[in-house]
């Protein structure tokens, strides 16, 4: 059975304690799309980790952790956080990393740095992580394949092509240093030798697994606001975020996937540029409180640290991302956070142009988009950690009723706290 794990909203959702909680029950892990530019956090018996590559089951001996052909595979940044579990005491995860995954390079990095310069007040808000130059370059054919570091006559071809290319754009346009071609591949023959433990067939191996009646995982990066087609154009990342893609970036047939498990916080939070539309976004002094109360440690980027925009939930446009990931059960995080309020508003519908809809719109009238609020009392009483959905106040569970119901999916999952076990179930 094939299972997927997706934000229903900007990211930031808490994918990671779910995908760590179910991996528990899962044979493989997966990641499928994205790079190092955003963190799954998870708080464990081993402590408390932001992964960025690996996928979530790397705590658990039984699991195997692919990351797939979809993923951006900054080798540097997967060698350290490998180090710094390791470090921490965890085992050493079973992993493959699929030999048709491609590499971000040190000249994506530098490409996203002086892009967003270059840009200046009109900048993405990017992570600078590469993850916009690697997409580029897998598009138009110039990336580099894991499978290429074992073919050196085929490597030296390729990165020759591709740094005469970024030198051209280095040095005319952003008016920088020429990139070395020798040094970089130097570089990569060391690269190779850290990762040649870890690289397979991964496409093989993904259907051997199907045939033998595994449980596989699919883990997604961001959310659907992010995807650049469907999401918040053109604020969005690079990489496709809906479970749709994972039968692209994990290499698993579209008939396999039987569950796609959605992701949203009780309330909504956003790490980006300020420049993008956030239709439910509290400020000042009330939006404060609630990114300092928010998450395991306050509202900040698990890569970046950024102070993450907050504001309440929003119905308009949840049940646009339960839909267009096809969501057949949402969890729901950070209920807990919410208990200090005496009163909750709830993002019920847009107001554009003097019509109000609950259908989410395309990027231009979303600019244009004011909140409709619906008011619902809160429970005012700490239910972190509880673990039976029928223990929590009335209130709390009307909260999750009413969301239920304007997003059109069910809620499964509720989350009470940000440690791995801090769940209940809702039938």
């Amino acid at each position: 059975m094939v299972k997927a794990i997706v934000g229903a909203n900007w990211g930031d959702e808490g994918k990671g304690k779910i995908t760590d909680l179910l991996a528990e029950q899962s044979d493989i892990v997966i990641r499928f799309q994205g790079g190092a530019n955003a963190g799954h956090t998870i708080i464990n018996d081993y402590g408390r980790f932001a992964l960025h590559t690996l996928p979530s089951g790397a705590f658990y001996k039984h699991v195997t952790n692919i990351i797939g052909n979809g993923v951006a595979l900054d080798i540097r940044k997967l060698t350290a956080e490998l180090t710094g579990l390791v470090e921490a005491g965890v085992p050493a995860p079973n992993l493959i990393i699929s030999e048709r995954a491609q590499l971000l390079m040190p000249y994506h990095v530098l490409q996203d740095t002086y892009e967003e310069e270059r840009l200046g007040g009109h900048a993405f808000g990017s992570t600078k992580s590469g993850i916009a130059p690697f997409y580029s370059d897998k598009y138009a054919k110039i990336g580099i394949q894991v499978c290429d570091l074992f073919d050196e006559p085929r490597l030296r071809e390729r990165l020759n092509r591709a740094v005469e290319i970024k030198n051209i754009l280095f040095e005319n346009m952003y008016h920088k240093p020429a990139i070395q071609a020798d040094e970089l591949f130097d570089e990569l023959l060391s690269l190779r030798e850290i990762i040649r433990p870890y690289v397979g067939d991964a496409v093989t191996f993904v259907h051997q697994a199907l045939k033998e009646g595994k449980s596989i995982l699919l883990e997604g990066q961001l959310g659907a606001m992010k995807d650049p087609d469907l999401g918040i154009v053109p604020m969005t990342t690079s990489s496709h975020t809906l479970a749709g893609f994972g039968c692209v970036g994990a290499a698993i047939p579209p008939t396999a996937v039987e569950d796609v498990i959605c992701v949203s916080k009780a309330y909504s939070s956003c790490v980006g540029s300020q420049t993008e539309p956030f239709v439910s976004e509290l400020l000042g002094e009330a939006g404060d409180e609630l990114r300092r109360r928010g998450g395991d440690k306050g509202e900040f980027g698990a890569t970046t640290g950024r102070p993450r925009r907050v504001g309440w939930f929003d119905t308009v446009a949840t049940r646009y991302g339960c839909m267009i990931q096809g969501a057949t059960q949402v969890a729901l995080t950070c209920l807990d956070v919410l208990s200090y309020l005496d009163e909750i508003q709830v993002c019920t519908g847009y107001e554009i142009d003097g019509q109000v809809t609950k259908n989410f719109p395309v990027p231009a009238l979303l600019e244009r988009a004011k909140p409709v609020f619906t008011t619902l009392p809160g429970w005012k009483e700490d239910i972190r950690g509880i673990t039976d959905y029928d223990a929590l106040p009335a209130n709390a569970k009307a909260y999750v009723d009413f969301l239920e119901q304007e997003i059109e999916t069910p809620i499964t999952i509720v989350s009470t706290g940000p440690k791995r076990h801090e769940i209940t179930l809702r039938g």
